[in-house]
């Protein structure tokens, strides 16, 4: 069940109806139901799995906790949580890519079955594997009420692509409930209303120019193309996740609840250390806090997810942060696909990152901010394109010819030109009508602006909805 599909909307007005009406000793059970019903619209099988990692880790935290002086033990059992959990991801998600790569390693010949890779997998064991540690950690306490922890898992706003939430985050709002509010409605709507504009009008007419772009033989490509390939792929992808995170929030906010943001403008960063606390806020925090800080060595004191991979503790002394800092990196690549070029992305982030630690150390220099954006936003949107070609071999020939001053004389994409100046009008209003609340002093202008708005982007997404196209951090 797609967010941006006709079923969903009258699956989610049906839950949030019975929701607000049923008493509330039955609302967690109701809510954990739903989001069984909305994952089983794929495939009830793999509920199974879900249940599995949610039983798994519920028990196991109990078991840290009740253990709590014999710290051997304690260490024992988040290794089974990790380990099982881990082991999961690797049998659905990279077992392929570990035997292709062992066959040409070897010259072997391993095949294997078909193997399904379960939505939100990448997401749902991130979130019970940090859920485990924080109890390790003695940052919170056990849940005791396993359905609680069960909707925490299942939450289905969240479930597919996150945003990764911590579980203290959910929780308290599980244990203490927001009451119905007009406001949070409204909100609501209009989150969901802005997510399905950048899914469906934005997102969705990129994917065309995207798709036909990356599908041609590089070899032809001039540097024009490649950079407008890169740059309209940045968008696309931002539009998409952005869009599939807004609405998660706005479905969230309708049954009461408040997810944390995913994304802040990143485009608008001087630095590639605040692209990623601006970018995937949650999984960047979470590899911050779950992966690299403790490969320092240093030791976590907050259960937020905020602030990304870049904050204060990673100047402390610790380990070589720099040889860490691409290990987490290529990890960080890996996560997003089984393939060598999420890797190699994850590894240009890397040096992007060493270099700017590298400039703040040994090199005084003050540069102007207009500057800083430009190298951030040119380099963030080149380093897509490895995120986005087929293979490594593609993703060389492309940079290549960003080199080549003379393939720059070849425009393969100038027939599609008018279709992105279209696109990046309506992105322009997009983002000068959140301008226009500095216009306004008061509640009934901002209410005609917020209207307005809203009802441009309903026609929009009405006139530009077609055949349903998968998210793309559902790959993932």
């Amino acid at each position: 069940m797609f967010f941006n599909s006709i079923t969903f909307l009258i699956f989610l007005s049906i839950v949030c109806f019975i929701f607000w009406n049923l008493n509330k000793r039955f609302r967690i059970s109701f809510l954990v139901l739903s989001s069984c019903i909305f994952y089983g619209f794929w495939r009830w099988d793999f509920l199974l799995l879900i249940l599995f990692s949610t039983v798994l880790d519920y028990t196991i935290s109990i078991l840290i906790d009740k253990n709590d002086k014999n710290n051997f033990r304690r260490k024992i059992y988040l290794l089974i949580s990790v380990v099982t959990n881990v082991s999961l991801l690797v049998y659905f998600k990279y077992l392929y890519f570990i035997v292709d790569n062992v066959n040409i390693a070897f010259g072997s010949n391993i095949s294997l079955y078909q193997i399904i890779l379960p939505f939100g997998i990448s997401f749902y064991t991130f979130e019970t594997i940090s859920y485990t540690t924080d109890v390790y950690r003695r940052l919170i306490k056990p849940e005791s009420n396993f359905l609680r922890y069960a909707l925490f898992v299942t939450f289905f706003p969240k479930l597919v692509a996150g945003p990764i939430q911590r579980t203290s985050e959910f929780l308290d709002q599980v244990i203490n409930p927001n009451k119905f509010s007009f406001d949070n409605l409204f909100k609501g709507l209009k989150r969901i209303i802005e997510g399905l504009f950048l899914k469906v009008v934005l997102a969705d007419n990129l994917s065309q120019l995207v798709d036909v772009g990356f599908n041609i033989d590089p070899d032809i490509l001039s540097g024009v193309d490649v950079m407008t390939l890169s740059a309209l792929f940045g968008f696309q992808i931002y539009f998409d996740f952005a869009g599939y995170s807004s609405i998660a929030i706005g479905c969230a906010l309708l049954l009461g609840f408040k997810i944390p943001e995913n994304f802040n403008y990143p485009y608008i960063s001087k630095s590639f250390k605040e692209f990623w606390k601006r970018w995937h806020i949650s999984l960047s925090s979470w590899i911050r806090d779950y992966l690299y800080l403790p490969l320092l060595g240093l030791k976590v004191l907050n259960t937020t997810a905020k602030g990304g991979i870049g904050n204060k503790l990673d100047q402390k002394k610790g380990r070589n942060k720099n040889l860490i800092l691409f290990i987490t990196w290529a990890i960080m690549g890996l996560w997003h696909g089984a393939s060598w070029t999420f890797i190699l992305w994850g590894l240009i982030h890397a040096t992007l990152i060493f270099i700017e630690r590298i400039k703040a150390k040994y090199i005084s220099l003050k540069t102007n901010s207009i500057i800083n954006w430009t190298i951030v936003y040119i380099f963030s949107m080149l380093s897509w394109i490895p995120f986005r070609a087929e293979n490594i071999e593609n993703t060389l020939i492309m940079y290549s010819k960003l080199f080549d001053l003379s393939s720059f004389t070849n425009l393969n994409m100038r027939e599609n030109y008018y279709l992105i100046a279209f696109i990046l009008t309506l992105l322009f209003l997009f983002l000068y009508s959140f301008k226009s609340y500095k216009l306004v002093n008061n509640k009934i202008g901002i209410f005609i602006i917020d209207v307005s708005k809203i009802t441009v982007m309903v026609v929009l997404i009405y006139i530009f909805l077609r055949p349903i196209q998968q998210f793309i951090y559902f790959q993932f």
